[in-house]
């Protein structure tokens, strides 16, 4: 019997049910009303969907170019706020070999780690930025590291965030190097570096030292 909503809950207990490694997957809605075809067709156009009948058939891509399941998830909310009911399926999957940048690049952990312990011993405060190899990761990457309270400038396919050592202003390294770890979880990859530091500082009636970048204190 097909569900009245909750599309989006479909897609969530689907995701986790594909195979390692997998790299796109083919969804396949089948409407439950002839007369909403068309219009749940419309609201999924940005996926560019293929439609037979009741059954419309669209893709997600976990990692290179196609709608990120981001993407999807929020194309999918749309039908469930119209209240157009179906039936969702996961059709089909496809694999990629590793890509050339998850073979170069480290963990981001690891990277953060070597990183931190190059500085002198008596660092305090950091600035650093993290430059992913997609820019499919970005929008994922922001949620997962978001206890770092990270930023974007620009553009560019990175953002930046501080770290304090013991007081003042800026994520913990530990909590970084497991926001960082999340992220190694779901093979988002890239380049960890720390763009400033600044050693035995010791704030007076201040959170800590002021960076500026672009024209903006950070």
């Amino acid at each position: 019997m097909l569900r009245p909503l909750a599309l989006v809950d479909d897609f969530d207990r689907l995701l986790p049910s594909l195979p390692d490694g997998w790299a796109e997957a083919r969804l396949q809605l089948t409407v439950a009303d002839d007369a909403r075809c068309d219009r749940a067709a419309a609201l999924l156009g940005p996926a560019n969907p293929g439609r037979r009948g009741k059954s419309i058939r669209f893709g997600v891509a976990h990692r290179g170019g196609g709608l990120t399941p981001d993407a999807g998830r929020r194309l999918l909310r749309r039908l469930d706020a119209e209240k157009i009911a179906g039936d969702l399926q996961v059709v089909g999957t496809t694999e990629s070999a590793p890509a050339e940048e998850e073979r170069r690049h480290r963990p981001l952990r690891e990277q953060w780690e070597e990183a931190l312990a190059a500085l002198p011993a008596d660092w305090t405060d950091v600035y650093a930025e993290v430059r992913f190899s997609s820019t499919d990761y970005l929008e994922r990457a922001a949620l997962l590291i978001a206890p770092c309270n990270p930023a974007r400038f620009g553009s560019r396919n990175a953002l930046q965030f501080r770290c304090a050592r013991t007081f003042g202003y800026g994520v913990s390294a530990e909590m970084a190097a497991r926001c960082l770890e999340r992220c190694d979880e779901e093979r988002i990859t890239g380049e960890v570096e720390v763009l400033r530091a600044l050693s035995d500082t010791y704030p007076v009636a201040t959170q800590g030292p002021v960076w500026y970048v672009g024209g903006r204190a950070v």
